[in-house]
């Protein structure tokens, strides 16, 4: 039948009158106030529920938090709408829950701290022992004593007593007297990582007693925790060991504090019932029971016989003295303040004032009375230091004056910053006269330096620049002084009158260092300062005078990753590229970074930034060559070896740099550019592919100057734009890109009337199809060809309708070249890819055989103009859709061996009806009536089409106006039911 069909078929295009048509389809346009994509939003009156009377009514998106879709099936997110959310809108809605979850958790953890979390500048202690741990370490053994592991006194701790209540406490009163007289005792030698698990078991051991209700033994654990810190035995370490131990009595503070406040419960005034203690109680609240056993904690405290251990434990549950007085914090500070005057020894003395501190801060911060004695009782040991016991303990231990200063340093910068946190002026003036009048320790001065608000420093600015000169650098190198000094201005900007003067009197000495660490840690801290407030002049001299430093016996291959940063800094400030490359020593600078990797890495960052602030097109030769150059350089340092996102990387930011160049109106400048790029550029597809595209755009640029009437000069230069993209086309190892720059190339050779040149783009195009391989990489992944091919094929003959033909060749000798590579091409058997190719050819040839085409290029005659719907040209026409008619029903005919095969088989047969009764004429003469029916009924033989699908195309044949429409709407029938 369909054979039949074929051989009688006399195929005629349908006429279109396109204006008539799309002004029949269009609708009238009203004003939408929003976003039709967005979530819907309703107004909901909630239904009066069991007693409840009261009505509301809520207006908010739904799937809101308080709404539950089961309770009401009518909210909720609407699936479609969730559906066509826009992803982009998503993602950003994530991003921005994260970044407010990320800053909750600070909030957090500085509300823990006792910081208010606005204030960046305080540094909490959980930050602070980080560092301590991973600053403080040793390979010496580490002798450690404990007297409450041996096996004698676990089995004396875990019996329970039986006795009256007045035999218990004498029981533990012994166990105390035990305790203090080290009846057992142990003493190992430890290694630094035995040590710490060593410090973990016992925080483990109390943390376990105490849970066995063992609070004599919780209690003596803690003790002699605290004994460890009288000992500076491996006085190395010992910043590390103070963090683990006051981590244990932290815990065991925590355990005695809510273990009071568990046995506690009040009654609130009217009430009948008693309550646990609210979270902010007062000591009113607190009942007798309570207040009793608040007490019984600091008397057996009070009843530790040696200093240290004491002052640790009752430091530790300092929290508990609001079970007792509301005002009692201050006066035990103070009164825990003298009492660490007792301890000989200035480093455990040190960091005893250090914990006092972090305890006050953590349960009192308001109270400040004891943070000024306490640094001022700091700044009275250090004459200590030349005691003799000092100095044998380092001569003992091995140790010089400034290895041993520097263990100073957390313990006095953490005193610092909770005295100076939140502080008045008055106060930090203070401190710093007590500095200068006690000491000129770097130490000091340091700690000074990076615990003061940046805006204080920045204001005494000059000052602190001289008191840095004068430091003694016993403890800490002076070049430290001045990146801390650089760190703060550049937090906190000086007065404009101080800023060079400042600068002068701290680069006279930077420029006296001699090593090379000193002098690169100071200058890449200072040259940001001098980006940031002065001229190209003093950032030029800077940059001559690291290059004089940093070049001989070639210092700067140790210092890569400073002088990255020195650029990265001056990029920060410098976003006028036309200043940043006419210095000088710029250049020369980068040329100093000899290592290839971190070159490349330093022109990354250079032409990002371009690509970021550079926001102005600009066709500055220096700016221009500089870019080039180093572009260049990134470009060579590709190879064969370098991975598909590096060459992305690096593609992209080179295409940054050249969407910013433009020569204006000065079109021949601007394509000698492209030339010169092209041939710099080679091995990047990506670049060379943004370059065709340039060259295009810059032949449309030229045609819209023109308005499309070219001159024979601006003729020409279009066809030399033609002859760029042709060569520089093949050159792409990407076959799509090829064949898809191919057809665009030459669509804008036809819109600006080079025809020979278009003609000779889609013959490469044609010719370039049998080379894409079934199987190429795809997105990363190995995919099939023929869908891309198949829409480039759609694309192509989208541009065939308006090109005219050659007066030399035959009609369509274009598409008829396009047909001949489509039929040799290896299309994959199990696919139907050439057949819909050859259904839209039928879709194409029915738009070329109008009146009036449906688009065209101005200035350019289409087929339209050149043969008017003449009857030889439609003869031609006809032939090649009945070639293309056999085809395609031969196909159909051989897709009836499996379920699968039958379902395509009905899927083509529909398209090919819809494709037929759009664009063919359904008259008797042509006799497409009577394949249209025989396609329909094929379509539904073995039911494998939605009965709804068929439904809506039949509709769509009975809306269509004329007697032919209508009889064939009679011979199309619908089944009374259909499998889906």
């Amino acid at each position: 039948a369909y054979k039949m069909a074929t051989l009688d078929l006399k195929w005629s295009p349908r006429l279109r009158n396109y204006e008539q048509e799309k002004r029949s389809l269009s609708c009238v346009l009203e004003e939408c106030d929003g976003h039709p994509l967005q979530a819907l939003v309703t107004s909901v009156e909630p239904m009066k529920k069991d007693k409840k009377t009261s009505k509301e009514t809520a207006s908010q998106p739904l799937g809101a938090k308080d709404q539950n879709p089961v309770d009401d099936p009518l909210e909720g997110i609407d699936p479609l709408s969730a559906a066509l959310l826009d992803p982009l809108s998503q993602a950003l809605a994530e991003k921005s829950a994260s970044s407010a979850a990320t800053t909750t958790t600070y909030a957090k953890k500085a509300e823990k701290e006792n910081v208010a979390p606005q204030d960046q500048t305080f540094e909490p202690w959980s930050f602070k022992r980080t560092t301590i741990l991973s600053t403080y370490t040793t390979s010496e053994r580490i002798p450690i004593t404990t007297s409450f592991l041996s096996e004698d006194e676990k089995v004396k701790l875990e019996t329970k007593a039986q006795a009256a209540v007045t035999d218990k406490v004498k029981h533990r009163l012994e166990q105390l007297d035990d305790m203090e007289e080290g009846s057992v005792k142990e003493t190992l030698n430890l290694d630094q990582k035995e040590y710490l698990k060593k410090i973990d078991d016992m925080n483990s051991a109390l943390t376990k007693a105490w849970e066995c209700e063992q609070r004599v033994k919780a209690l003596k654990i803690a003790i002699q925790c605290a004994k460890l810190l009288v000992s500076a035995s491996v006085i190395k370490f010992y910043p590390s060991k103070f963090v683990l131990i006051t981590d244990i009595l932290d815990n065991f503070g925590r355990l005695v504090f809510d273990r009071i406040r568990s046995k506690s419960s009040y009654q609130p005034s009217g009430s009948l019932h008693t309550i646990p203690l609210p979270e902010n109680f007062t000591s009113d609240q607190v009942p007798d029971s309570g207040k009793e056993t608040c007490r019984n904690w600091f008397f057996k405290i009070a009843s530790i016989r040696e200093l240290i251990p004491r002052f640790y434990v009752e430091a530790a549950i300092l929290r508990c003295y609001s079970f007792l007085s509301d005002g009692e914090y201050t006066q035990a500070l103070v009164r825990l303040t003298h009492i660490v005057r007792g301890i000989g020894d200035p480093l455990v003395s040190a960091y005893a004032r250090s914990y006092l501190c972090r305890v006050g801060l953590d349960v009192a911060p308001e109270t400040r009375l004891h943070l000024l004695p306490t640094f001022t009782d700091f700044l009275k040991t250090q004459s200590q230091l030349n005691y003799d016991f000092v100095q044998n303990t380092l001569a003992v231990q091995r140790l010089d004056v400034p290895e041993y200063l520097f263990l100073y340093a957390p313990a006095i910068e953490w005193i610092l910053q909770c005295l100076s946190h939140q502080a008045k002026d008055v106060t930090l003036d203070d401190v710093l006269s007590q500095v200068k009048d006690s000491t000129s320790s770097a130490i000091v001065l340091n700690a000074v330096l990076c615990s003061f608000r940046p805006e204080y420093i920045s204001s005494l600015a000059l000052q602190f620049a001289d008191m840095i000169k004068d430091a003694e650098e016993t403890g800490l190198p002076k070049y430290k002084l001045y990146v801390s000094l650089g760190n703060c201005v550049l937090q906190a900007d000086p007065s404009e009158k101080d800023r060079l003067p400042l600068l002068n009197k701290v680069w006279k000495n930077v420029m006296k260092l001699k090593k090379p660490n000193e002098y690169i840690a100071c200058t890449q801290v200072w040259i940001e300062y001098v980006a940031k407030h002065f001229s190209k002049r003093e950032l030029n001299t800077l940059l001559d005078d690291i290059i004089k430093h940093m070049a001989p016996e070639r210092a700067f291959e140790s210092h890569y990753a400073e002088l990255v940063s020195i650029v990265n800094r001056i990029l920060t400030h410098i976003t006028d590229f036309s200043i940043l490359f006419s210095m000088d020593k710029f250049l020369p600078f980068i040329d100093m970074l000899q290592k290839e990797s971190v070159k490349i890495e330093v022109c990354k960052s250079i032409t990002n930034s371009f690509a970021l602030y550079q926001k102005e097109d600009t066709h500055d030769p220096v700016i221009f060559n500089a870019m080039m150059y180093l572009c260049k350089m990134l470009h060579d340092s590709l190879n064969a070896l370098s991975l598909e996102d590096e060459r992305r990387q690096v593609g992209a930011l080179i295409c940054g740099f050249l969407r910013r160049i433009n020569f204006g109106r000065d079109f021949e400048q601007q394509l000698n550019f492209f030339v010169e790029a092209r041939s710099s550029f080679t091995n990047l597809g990506s670049v060379l592919v943004y370059l065709i595209h340039s060259v295009n755009l810059l032949a449309m640029r030229t045609r819209a100057v023109v308005k499309g009437n070219h001159t024979r000069k601006t003729a020409a230069f279009v066809r030399a734009c033609a002859a760029y993209c042709f060569i520089t086309i093949p050159s792409l190892t990407n076959i799509l890109a090829r064949l898809n720059l191919y057809v665009a190339s030459g669509r804008v050779a036809v819109a600006n009337g080079a025809l020979s040149q278009a003609d000779a783009f889609f013959k490469a195009a044609i010719n370039a199809l049998k080379d894409v391989p079934p199987y190429m990489e795809i997105d990363r992944r190995q995919q099939c060809t023929e869908p891309y091919i198949t829409a480039y094929i759609n694309n192509f003959l989208s541009v065939l309708l308006v090109v005219p033909d050659n007066p030399d060749m035959e009609v369509f000798y274009l598409l008829r070249g396009l047909l001949n590579a489509v039929q040799e091409y290896q299309w994959t058997a199990s696919s139907d890819h050439k057949i819909r190719v050859y259904m839209n050819t039928i879709s194409l040839l029915s738009a070329a055989c109008q009146d009036k085409y449906l688009y065209g290029v101005e200035k350019v005659d289409s087929n339209d103009s050149l043969y008017a719907g003449g009857k030889k040209f439609v003869t031609e026409v006809a032939a090649i859709v009945h070639t293309l008619l056999e085809q395609i029903l031969e196909h159909l005919k051989s897709l009836t061996t499996s379920d699968e095969l039958r379902r395509r088989q009905a899927l083509l047969a529909l398209g090919l009806f819809t494709r037929l009764i759009s664009h063919a004429d359904i008259s008797e003469e042509t006799n497409i009536c009577t394949l249209l029916v025989n396609l329909w009924i094929l379509s539904q033989k073995y039911g494998v089409l939605e009965q709804k699908l068929m439904k809506r195309f039949h509709l769509a044949v009975t809306s269509r106006q004329g007697e032919d429409y209508q009889q064939l709407a009679q011979k199309l029938t619908l089944p009374g039911t259909r499998t889906i």
